[in-house]
Formats: C-alpha cells, structure tokens, sequence
C-alpha cells in the first residue's frame, strides 16, 4: 500500500476549496490516488537530469496546419438572408444573462 503523503484532512480541505462533496469511499480513494501521484514525482525529483532539454511532448510535433492564407468564403449578404435578426451586415446575439 502506498504511504500517505497527503491525509484525509488535506484531501476535505481541498474538497472544500473545490466545493466537491466527497463521500468517505471517495476521500479515501482521493487521498491513495492523490498520494500516488506525489510519490511519482517525488522519485522523478530524484533522477539525474542535468542537460536534459526540458520538452512538452517525448517527440518532436511539425505544425499540421496548413498555411493561413485568404481564400473565397461565403457571400455576407446570402448567409444573413436566414439570420432572425441581422443588426449592420452582422448575427444579433442575445446579450449574457448577469
């Protein structure tokens, strides 16, 4: 069984901040998951990392876009034609209830 790094207190405390309710099988399975979590980076803390370039991804990514570049889109006038309420050559949109 993993040791506890964080207890039951911490994992309530946290719960609460989140404003989660957790039930006792929950906090218990929070505070082992979340335990296991810190032990893994506890023994990563350990390893020897001098010159190893930090990264985002274990491999190199290309940019899989293609080029932005401007290209004949859909007439303005035809694609408001089914708007409910078009406001000057645009979509009218509800403003956000506060």
């Amino acid at each position: 069984m993993i040791r506890p790094m964080i207890d039951r207190e911490q994992v309530l405390h946290v719960a609460k901040l989140a404003r989660l309710k957790l039930t006792d099988d929950e906090v218990e399975r929070m505070t082992a998951e979340l335990s296991g979590i810190l032990e893994h980076v506890e023994r990563i803390s350990e390893l020897d990392l001098d010159g190893v370039e930090p990264t985002s991804h274990v491999i190199a990514l290309e940019n899989v876009f293609r080029p932005d570049e401007p290209r004949p889109s859909w007439d303005r006038d035809e694609v408001l034609e089914s708007a409910p309420d078009p406001a000057s050559g645009a979509f009218r949109v509800p403003s956000p209830q506060a």
